[in-house]
């Protein structure tokens, strides 16, 4: 039985409209397959649906360009345009601290430039869609990626220190906690049993690893707990905490611990495994 004859009217509309959305053809593939299809069935329908040729798809793309971060060993390690000190590592979940990720000025500036567009800030709930979680009580906003010199300066910073390209990254999250705010203990990877699995996985794929970079150090509290692990990590000027989960690593839960008293300035850079 061949593609064309296998293909039900319902699967062709879904594909077609999937496409007119702005989907790529190999996005349409990617969600056939988180939904039980055969990549290479899935592949070649999508290649007669859409009447391409056939070679188009015969490499799966999506699949070539899937990275992982490295991880940092030395003492020093070079981010870019910085030396950044990695002043703790651990092997489970593959943590590190570390100081200097950007200057005092630096992180003057994303405050001063995130401020005038904070919301309150949201997550992804089990559809794919975005939600308020009473979890997370900051507000924050979204960076486009590289959309001011700083953001692409830092983006740049990340990508050469866990040597993954740029264009992996999500866009750049600034968030503030007031006191008594805090994100209690969840992951940061997306759970492929959820039904909006495919939905939030079908640009850039699944997330990899989280860079949390510390814009303030707040008079007390709000640190990065690891309850898993026994480890809190300070917030303190400057500095950053990167964790990596590739596989959904239970070990990597985690949690923005209570501000105390002052408040509490923090930039996220979620990786993703292939181009987002």
């Amino acid at each position: 039985m061949n593609a064309r004859t296998a293909i039900s009217l319902e699967l062709r509309e879904w594909i077609l409209a999937t496409s007119r959305a702005g989907h790529s053809p190999q996005t349409v593939v990617e969600l056939m397959r988180a939904h039980g299809y055969d990549p290479q069935r899935s592949r070649a329908i999508v290649t007669e649906v859409l009447k391409l040729p056939p070679a188009n798809l015969l490499v799966d793309a999506d699949a070539a360009l899937v990275r992982r971060t490295k991880h940092p060993e030395a003492p020093l390690a070079k981010a870019g345009d910085r030396e950044v000190k990695v002043v703790l590592s651990m092997d489970k979940p593959a943590l590190r601290v570390l100081d200097g990720l950007l200057s005092g000025e630096e992180c003057d500036e994303l405050i001063a430039l995130a401020t005038p567009r904070l919301g309150r800030a949201l997550t992804v709930n089990a559809t794919g869609g975005q939600q308020v979680d009473h979890r997370r009580t900051s507000v924050g906003m979204f960076f486009k990626p590289g959309e001011l010199p700083l953001v692409a300066q830092l983006e740049q910073r990340i990508a050469d220190l866990f040597d993954i390209p740029v264009s992996h990254g999500e866009g750049l999250q600034i968030l503030h906690y007031l006191p008594g705010q805090e994100y209690q203990p969840h992951y940061d990877w997306f759970d492929p049993d959820q039904p909006g699995y495919a939905t939030v996985t079908a640009r850039g794929g699944q997330r990899i690893a989280s860079v949390v970079i510390y814009l303030n150090t707040p008079e007390a509290g709000g640190g990065t707990a690891f309850p898993a692990v026994g480890l809190t990590v300070t917030a303190l000027r400057g500095s950053a905490v990167y964790f990596a989960y590739d596989g959904g690593d239970a070990s990597s839960l985690h949690a923005g611990l209570p501000v105390l008293r002052g408040e509490k300035w923090i930039a996220t850079k979620w990786l993703r495994e292939r181009p987002y």
